[in-house]
This record gives C-alpha cells, structure tokens and sequence, in this order.
C-alpha cells in the first residue's frame, strides 16, 4: 500500500502546525531583534548562516515544514503526498490558492524550478548534496543537463518525485530552506541580487533593507493558513554590539537580543528579578569545532592533525562560556541519534600532540592562522586556542572578522587553514545524523560555497553514509543509526576536524514576549518567527 497523509481543510492545518501556542497566543504587535553583523543574503539556494536561516524560514515556503519548537514533520505547501513501497516515488498533491507574495499563485512548474535551481553549480548554493537521491541528479551537477528527470509536473497541482534509492531522509530535505519555492519570474528580475530582493510565499515579506543598518519584515496578509504569523512587523537592527543589545532589551527597547548573552553578563541577568522571564536556555543539535583544511599544508598530514586535536583544552573553553557547553569528542552532538557513547576520541594531551609533531617533521612547530567570528565571545575562545596551540610549537594568528567574510574564506575562497567555528558552529538543520556529514564532512559538501572548510573527501564514507541513507525501513532505524554512529568515530581517525563543544543556545528575550522556550530554541529554524508572540 502507498502511505498517505492529509491536511483536509485549513482548520485542520492549523491544529496541526500550532499544537503549543493554540490556548497563550495572542496575534499583533511589532518587535524588534538585534545582531551584531548584517545579514549576507535572504536568498534561500544561498543563506546558510544561523542568522539568516530564520528569516528564510518565514519568507518562504516548502512542500514539508515542522511543527512549532518540534521535529515533526508536517506537510505545508503540499495538502496532501503519498510514497510508494519501494520508497523511489513521491506524489505531492499542492494546497490551491497558495500566492506568492508578488500576487501570483504558486504551481507545480515553482517547486520544479526552485529545487533544480539549488542543485545548479552555477547557483554555487551549499544545499545541492542533500538532492543527491532524485534521478538526474548527477547529470545536473556533472554540467550535463540543466534540468532534473527526477521531478515530473503533471498539472499544476501535482509534484512527482523519481528517486534514485530510497531515501530516509528526503521529506527532512523538501522541509529544508534549500527547498524553498521561489517563482523563476522574481529571480531573473533580481538579476543575481535575488538574495536582497526576496519574493516568496512565507509568513513575512521584507519590506526594506538599509545595508549595515536595519531589515524590515511585515506579517504577509496572504499567507495560507490564517492567523499565522501573530506578531505584525519585525525590524531585524544590525550593528549591535551584544552587550549593548542587551542594555537596550532591559530597557524595553529590543524584544531579543539575537547574538545571545555575552559570558561576561550572563550571570547578572540570570539573577536579576526579571532574570527567569528573560532567559530561554536550552539543549540543541549542535557541535562546536575547528576545521583542519586537509588541502594546504602542514594540515595534509593526518599526524599534524591529530597533534591539533589533542591539544585543545575543551573544558578551560566552557569555563569561557560558564558552563554553558560539554567537551565534545565526536562530530555528533549527544542528542543526535548515532552518538556513539562509548567513544572517548583524542584526550587532551600536550606531550602526545608534541611527539606526533616531530614524527610529522614539525619538531619546531609551525606558522598559521585561524579565523573566528568577531562576535563574543568567540574572540576570546579563539584565543584560547591560540595559547593552546602555542603550548606544542603552532603559532596561530587569530584573524576575528564579520561572519560572512569567515564564511567566505571557508567556503569561497576555501583559503582558511583554521576557523573556529563558534558563533556558526553546526546547528542541525534536521534531526538526523545525516545532517552532520554531507555539508561539513562528505564529498558534496568540498565545492566553492560549500560548508565542508576541512576540504575532506573520504570516498569511501561517502559511499557508507548513502548506504545508510538508503536503509529507509522503518524496521531498520537502530541499524541505519549504529551505521552512522561508526561513520563518524571513523572519521575521526583522519581528524578532518577538531570537536570542541556542544554549545547550549541561550536567548535574551524582553518580558512582553510570549510562548513556550521551545520556539525561541526552535530544533529547525533556532528562533521561530512564525510562532513567536508578544503577550
């Protein structure tokens, strides 16, 4: 039989998609948020910072989304899909009447058009690995084909995916911001500036955007399912120092403080008297790490590597963050299904990394540089790095820029030979194991505007982690998960990478702000803006 799941009418959208909110809600309001850096781009191939990644969420839409503060899967834009036995086709039956926010309704021919343009190289977007399942996906990337054979449009209420293998994780994919729909028409008119001209179908529209100063949002009228969002207009300022943020969301003029609590206050404001009302602290799917560039030398060398990895002092870094964050050993978070327990990885150890040095021809050490955000307290944790570094011969210049010139000398320029990643580090983009391995670790993800900054390419995972993917049985879900877990204890053997911390996410929120912690931790989207209210 086709398995088969239906949203019949908008009241039952709506129980489904606000099951936490429904009784405290209330709608209207405008609220402000503050960030330190300026947002690099609004476009949804493209942005894949923490940052951007929220406000992509809402101007947009997807065939799938989630539940609000959860991982459950929900369809969206589809009303209605089915998938067959053997797990290879996907029918997706689209909600009528659906507009993009240029007045036009979104058909079929939309959700075509936007997925080929993610997976395109001249599109040099970072999501077109997670794709990789539908058929024609590697004539598409080989420059061999301009579209996908893979999805069929039969009418314009009608989407059909052709896979390739069954695919575990492909409705995790169509709810991914890569899989946003954006209508072809706004995107050539753009002309290559797309990104600061959005045109969607989400629960916001941008309605101006002063670079270096300020985004302006507002509640999208036509949005399919009523009520949503409940606040009226969001104005993102950037080029906010945290601490000052934090200063103007006391006084009531900021609603969240978007970059967090600096260590240095956060102990004052959590005993504050208004300190319980003003913090969300919670768990998250995220791994804090420094990212080895296997392509330049002295980091080609596997023993170099591992000297790296065994002389960062993890706890002295959640001292920085008051605790905030655990020791991490492995790619994985522990949350994540697949975490291996058992694993120890490389202990802190500066004799052993000194010795592997030597073996590597490095007795003397060596000459770098390492790049972080400039946004506290990643400074200071670079820093700490530094010194460790220093202990075993390895002098590190610490270069803390904006985030989207890091980005960049990951990704672009692929020049960086250390970044720490804090401030970015790795947040799923979905609870999967999956999600830790093909941007940051797998072959797909070492291109030109890629994610994978270590340049690794293990073939031979790779070809272990589609393995994985493809145990799409439910019957198969401990052995799919041991199967990942044993991917990235491997993976540390050739030490791609250093895993530092798994980094709690701590919010700073006005007290007029309403709904469970839940939304402003949102496991998909980090702060959910669709959900959020002013009480």
């Amino acid at each position: 039989m086709f398995k088969r799941w239906l949203l019949a009418s908008t009241t039952a959208a709506v129980l489904a998609t606000l099951p936490i909110v429904a009784q405290a809600q209330t709608n209207g309001g405008d609220i402000v948020v503050t960030y330190k850096d300026d947002i690099t781009t609004l476009d949804p191939a493209i942005g894949y910072d923490w940052v951007n990644w929220s406000m992509i969420k809402s101007l947009f839409s997807r065939l799938m989304d989630y539940e609000p503060g959860t991982a459950n899967l929900v369809p969206s834009l589809a009303e209605s899909f089915t998938v067959s036995p053997d797990g290879l086709t996907y029918e997706f039956k689209l909600r009528k009447g659906v507009k993009f926010s240029n007045g036009r309704e979104v058909v079929a021919s939309d959700v075509k058009y936007s997925i080929e343009r993610a997976i395109n190289p001249k599109t040099q977007g970072p999501g077109a690995g997670f794709f990789g399942a539908i058929n024609g996906f590697a004539d598409m990337t080989g420059g061999t084909a301009e579209t996908l054979s893979g999805i069929e449009t039969p009418d314009d209420g009608t989407v059909v995916f052709k896979l390739s293998r069954p695919d575990a994780t492909f409705l995790h994919v169509l709810a991914i911001n890569f899989a946003s729909v954006v209508p072809k028409e706004a995107v050539e008119a753009a002309a290559g500036d797309f990104g600061k001209k959005p045109v969607g179908s989400g629960t916001l529209v941008l309605k101006d955007w002063t670079i270096g100063q300020k985004l302006s949002f507002e509640r999208n009228p036509d949005y399919y399912i009523k009520g949503i969002p409940h606040i009226d207009s969001v104005t993102v300022e950037v080029g906010q120092e945290p601490l000052v943020a934090l200063l103007r969301l006391q006084k009531g003029e900021v609603d969240i403080a978007g970059d967090g609590i600096p260590p240095a206050k956060f102990l004052e404001i959590k005993n504050s008297p208004e300190g319980a009302q003003m913090i969300v602290d919670g768990e998250q799917l995220h791994t804090g790490y420094v990212t080895l560039n296997t392509k330049v030398k002295p980091f080609d060398d596997v023993k170099v590597r591992q000297a790296v990895n065994m002389a960062i002092n993890k706890e002295r870094i959640t001292r920085i963050l008051n605790g905030r964050a655990t020791p991490a050993n492995q790619p994985l978070p522990p949350l994540m299904p697949g975490y291996d327990k058992a694993f120890t990885g490389y202990g802190y150890d500066v004799d052993k990394a000194k010795a592997l040095l030597a073996e590597a021809g490095y007795a003397d050490g060596f000459e770098t540089v390492l790049f972080s955000t400039n946004t506290d307290p990643q400074p200071r944790i670079a820093q700490a790095i530094q010194q460790d570094l220093a202990a075993i011969g390895i002098k590190a210049e610490v270069r803390a820029l904006a985030q989207g010139n890091v980005i960049a000398a990951g990704g672009t320029e692929g020049e960086a030979p250390m970044i720490w990643s804090g401030g970015m580090a790795w947040i799923a983009d979905f609870p999967d194991p999956s999600n830790f391995y093909g941007p940051i670790l797998g072959c797909g993800g070492a291109v030109q505007g890629g994610w994978n900054w270590s340049w690794y390419c293990n073939e031979a995972l790779d070809k272990r982690a589609v393995e994985a993917d493809s145990m799409s049985d439910p019957a198969k879900v401990a052995e799919r998960q041991a199967a990942w877990g044993k991917i990235f204890t491997d993976i540390m053997a050739d030490a791609p990478w250093v895993p530092v911390i798994n980094e709690r996410r701590v919010v700073a929120k006005s007290t007029r702000m309403g709904g469970p912690d839940n939304i402003y931790i949102d496991p998909t989207r980090v702060i959910n803006y669709d959900a959020i209210f002013v009480k």
